[in-house]
């Protein structure tokens, strides 16, 4: 499905995060309103094994809560406020788990899932994505992504016919992950960050057969240059923004 989206594809980079309370049923919501073809989020485990949407290792910055998210159960992560700190007019937002984003868009729009266990690089989140999957039948409609390759490694284990996209970290950090050795991640995207993604690195990667969808690109000026190179899709907190310029450009 993810060779049938329009092209360039414009994923709403955790919903519409421009308009909307990140990682929220509303700013995913907000998202299909505004025509983004794709909606990607972030997920992690909480205390209990639940896989909730949330980006940050804490809930500092979202919510008007604190603490770890990997050290809350769930029941806590329920009462926390995820709009409040946004605007006032999106108090009462909630902290979503993944079934319940799966439930809610999972048969109305691509979603690109990021498994973001970064401080426990090999937890339990692959087997509990891969089962949300497969239990709401969203093979086809998901595309894994992320920064950790051995969650790569494993997710693509265990349900392979799910695309991956191997995130790069920008500069010589994520040097590795733009050369050949990226290649030992199987993997039919590259995510690269904005400022390392030129016509040379797009070529290369096209001519591997990969396709390159670039983060996070939310000026009009960049928006356009990005869409001339041919890159095949951007990961923006403005998808109203996006879809006008690609309109424009058609």
């Amino acid at each position: 499905m993810l060779n049938d989206l329009p092209q360039p594809v414009i994923f709403a980079h955790r919903g519409a995060s421009a308009h909307a309370p990140e990682n929220t049923l509303t700013a995913f919501e907000l998202a299909l309103r505004q025509g983004a073809d794709a909606i990607e989020l972030d997920a992690k485990l909480c205390a209990d094994g639940h896989v909730v949407v949330m980006h940050d290792a804490s809930v500092d910055r979202t919510t008007d809560g604190s603490g770890l998210v990997d050290e809350m159960p769930l029941e806590v992560l329920r009462e926390l406020d995820a709009g409040c700190r946004f605007d006032s007019a999106f108090c009462g937002e909630r902290v979503p788990t993944l079934e319940e984003v799966f439930a809610a868009f999972g048969n109305k729009t691509f979603i690109n899932v990021e498994l973001t266990n970064y401080r426990s690089l090999r937890d339990d989140l692959p087997e509990r994505v891969a089962e949300l999957v497969r239990r709401h039948k969203l093979e086809r409609s998901v595309l894994f992504s992320s920064f950790n390759p051995l969650a790569l490694r494993h997710i693509h284990r265990l349900i392979p016919e799910v695309p991956i996209g191997l995130l790069a970290l920008p500069g010589a950090a994520g040097a590795w992950a733009r050369s050949p050795l990226g290649n030992c991640i199987p993997h039919q995207a590259l995510h690269p960050a904005i400022q390392d993604a030129r016509p040379p690195l797009i070529q290369t990667q096209h001519r591997r057969g990969r396709r390159v969808h670039v983060y996070t690109v939310n000026s009009p000026q960049e928006i356009a240059t990005l869409f001339r190179w041919e890159v095949d899709g951007i990961f923006t907190d403005d998808p109203l923004l996006a879809r006008q310029i690609r309109e424009e450009r058609a």
